[in-house]
């Protein structure tokens, strides 16, 4: 691995487990944290194979998985993954970088229906790997795939810089919303949902 990811410099050895206990802590609460799992769900035919690129403890994964679809979910962190594993049986969870991954050499050769991105990943990744991140996932995903990708407008990742990565990448922006739940875009907005769609020579 080659630069560390902003996930692992950003914040401290502490950082993981507090967001493992914040997530574990809403799902006993009763929060709704399976938005990003609805948005993908309805894009999909059942049994869809999906990638979660940057997965942490597997909330979203696992929320499809139990809507029907086939999940594989990566992470850098391998004690988010320990948390998955734990929490969520039943999909596969790895520990791996975006920038370098090659899913083929771990026994996952099949190309993706689709892939998602929530809860920040592309701000957290290396700085000035965003746009091999993006080409690794149009990578793995089929002829005509989509990725969903939702970040924090203001958290360092300039959505210009996100829209030049992503067509660079191989990828055509197909819709963008403000959240989750599909409110409509505004340049004022301070997220951003991004439905792209792997281009045909990509």
């Amino acid at each position: 691995m080659g630069t560390p990811p902003r996930w692992i410099t950003d914040h401290g050895p502490e950082h993981s487990q507090w967001y493992v206990d914040r997530f574990r802590r809403m799902a006993k609460e009763g929060a709704d944290l399976a938005g990003e799992a609805r948005l993908l769900d309805a894009m999909l035919p059942r049994h869809s194979r999906v990638l979660d690129a940057g997965c942490g403890p597997g909330r979203v994964g696992a929320e499809l998985a139990a809507r029907g679809h086939v999940v594989v979910g990566v992470d850098i962190d391998p004690e988010l993954i320990a948390a998955a594993r734990e929490d969520h049986p039943g999909p596969a969870w790895l520990v791996g970088d975006l920038a370098e991954l090659h899913l083929s050499s771990a026994g996952y050769p099949d190309p993706f229906d689709a892939a998602v991105m929530a809860g920040n990943v592309m701000p957290y990744v290396a700085p000035g790997t965003e746009r091999t991140v993006l080409s690794r996932i149009a990578a793995h995903l089929d002829d005509d795939g989509a990725a969903v990708v939702g970040f924090g407008t203001g958290r360092g990742y300039a959505l210009e810089d996100f829209d030049a990565d992503l067509v660079a990448a191989g990828f055509r922006l197909e819709h963008r919303f403000a959240t989750w739940d599909l409110r409509p875009w505004h340049l004022d907005a301070d997220f951003a949902v991004s439905v792209l769609r792997r281009s045909a020579e990509a």
